[in-house]
């Protein structure tokens, strides 16, 4: 900082050279020190905003109950074969209101076992899996993603089957972040 005189007018216009005044003139290593630390407040927002992101589902246990609405199988269980498989997701407490959908597709990989992606349609969201399985009755899946409230979701899903006619089963994911 530095001192100026500066000539201030009187009230008849008159100057009168004795009044000083403080002004701040930054020189150029405070306009740095300026830039550095709004560089460093700028790294630490775009931090804070992608680890927010990253970390938007957090842990959480989400537990449906579906019943199969369509198979759809196409070249049957030789390898290469497919099944699609539509779903109707309802909540934990009401078999009677549905609150979404679910498609699972799944390829016959030989040995009986078929390589599956799921997409589980709610209503703040969808959550996907994917995974290997030999037998519908009772799987895990790892859920690989999602978007909503389910952004970036990571865990798993254990499907247990209640009933095979019509097929109903129990859906528990367990979301660690």
């Amino acid at each position: 900082m530095r001192f100026y005189d500066r000539p201030r007018r009187a009230r008849h216009g008159c100057p009168s050279g004795a009044d000083l005044y403080l002004r701040a003139v930054p020189g150029p290593r405070a306009a740095r020190r300026l830039v550095a630390v709004a560089a460093v407040g700028a790294l630490a927002l775009v931090g804070f905003a992608a680890d927010r992101t990253a970390e938007a589902t957090g842990p959480a246990v989400v537990r449906l109950t579906d019943r199969q609405t369509s198979l759809t199988s196409v070249g049957g269980r030789s390898t290469g074969g497919r099944e699609i498989v539509r779903l109707t997701l309802f909540g934990s407490s009401s078999t009677k209101r549905p609150i979404g959908h679910g498609v699972l597709v799944c390829t016959f990989v030989g040995g009986g076992e078929r390589s599956c992606e799921g997409s589980y349609v709610l209503p703040r969201g969808s959550i996907e899996t994917a995974g290997v399985l030999s037998s519908r009755l009772i799987y895990t899946h790892a859920v690989v993603g999602g978007t909503g409230l389910f952004d970036n979701a990571r865990g798993t899903l254990t499907v247990t089957a209640k009933t095979l006619t019509p097929r109903r089963e129990i859906l528990l994911f367990r979301l660690t972040g």
